[in-house]
């Protein structure tokens, strides 16, 4: 028998078995408050800032511009509503295809007064050009343009968004989640600030590392308004005792990046089989070029549809075949909405409802892509004749 496949690997990842071995004496024997006074505090907060330099080194930033959360969606939260509560309101933009922890915090603004844009995409997932640059003619305070997106993988040329954000005078604060970005691209905060990058969201369990902890790494210009007062942990900005045993364990998946990033160029290959197998069963794939050429996208990441299949179902039989995928973004799966992402790239709805994402990992094989192909070419025509004898 087939052992279980897990191919979503955007949703979260396996944790590192090294990276489990540095966090279980926090679990255990290091019990420590990190703000305690003691031995035992002491040796917390020295895994703290240890953690943090990790980071922090692995971002291309300084430690002191790393702020610790619990995970992509509180940093992005800390952001969007701590930088503005700092502004007077005005014009706020995040684009179109946002995960919701971006695109939320933003309407609630806007139900609080703020002016809000979604900015245009193209047909591929890029951001329409003519629109953000109407856009900055408009000079807005915010700006949160996602590096990669976690559905189709596409890649924003953010230095490029952030020069011309930069440009307009009085400039705002731009801001980019980097969450399904950190670990399978270069990111370096330090040039991505040069050009006019002010903030960048990273999560831990996207690179191996444990769920519950995050990262917003800012520049120290912008003020922001702490989302939690307290015992004014996090230089203030994050109030709450340190989740010392996941912050480690972030700091260790991150001396893993390299690592993780030598394996992108196999899984980029693996990916290009599984296309073409793909493609021979009638797929879409979403994002894949434009009238220019190949779209940039994240090596591992495939999102696809088959005519007149739907993605739930589709899923579902995949799921009991053995094969882990996904239908969408994981947090927003209890949405029976098409994707947003596919909407706003003018895909239609009936054909976003069939949207299935495979993501590739670490352990990901060409025996698995193999398999995989057949047996969704096996599962693609077992629901294609029950909807036959249905009809």
């Amino acid at each position: 028998m087939r052992a279980p496949v897990y191919f979503d690997h955007n949703a979260t990842t396996p944790l590192d078995a090294r990276v489990l071995a540095a966090m279980l004496p926090f679990l255990q024997e290091r019990c420590g408050n990190a703000s305690s006074r003691h031995d035992y505090g002491r040796l917390a907060r020295a895994a703290v800032d240890e953690a943090r330099q990790r980071v922090a080194a692995a971002a291309g930033a300084h430690a002191t511009e790393v702020i610790f959360t619990s995970g992509g969606s509180e940093a992005n939260n800390l952001f969007i509503k701590g930088a503005a509560a700092c502004l007077e309101r005005g014009l706020l933009a995040v684009s179109s295809i946002e995960h919701p922890c971006v695109r939320e915090p933003a309407r609630e603004l806007q139900r609080q007064g703020w002016q809000m844009h979604e900015i245009a995409v193209t047909a591929d997932g890029c951001i329409d050009m003519t629109d953000y640059a109407a856009l900055l003619q408009c000079q807005p305070r915010l700006v949160s343009v996602m590096l990669a997106n976690n559905e189709t993988g596409v890649v924003q040329d953010i230095e490029k968004l952030a020069t011309l954000a930069a440009q307009q005078r009085p400039a705002g604060w731009f801001h980019s989640d980097a969450v399904q970005a950190f670990g399978k691209l270069p990111v370096n905060f330090r040039q991505l600030n040069a050009a006019g990058v002010h903030a960048l969201t990273l999560s831990a369990h996207k690179l191996a590392g444990p769920q519950g902890a995050g990262a917003l790494i800012v520049d120290k210009r912008v003020e922001l308004q702490p989302l939690i007062a307290g015992g004014g942990q996090e230089r203030g900005l994050r109030s709450g005792t340190e989740n010392v045993a996941a912050i480690v364990g972030f700091g260790h998946a991150c001396t893993l990046l390299v690592e993780r990033m030598a394996d992108m160029a196999r899984l980029e290959k693996l990916r290009h089989v599984l296309e073409a197998g793909l493609i021979q069963l009638g797929a879409r794939i979403f994002g894949a070029s434009n009238v220019d050429g190949q779209v940039r996208r994240l090596p591992n990441t495939t999102y696809f549809a088959l005519p007149d299949i739907d993605g739930e179902t589709l899923v579902g039989k995949l799921d009991r075949a053995g094969f882990a995928v996904a239908s969408g973004a994981a947090c927003s799966s209890a949405n029976p909405e098409p994707s947003h992402v596919l909407q706003s790239m003018g895909v239609d709805p009936a054909v976003a409802r069939g949207a299935v994402r495979v993501s590739l990992g670490p352990d990901t094989s060409a025996q698995q892509i193999t398999d995989f192909i057949a047996v969704l070419g096996d599962t693609v025509n077992q629901l294609r004749r029950l909807t036959a004898l249905a009809g």
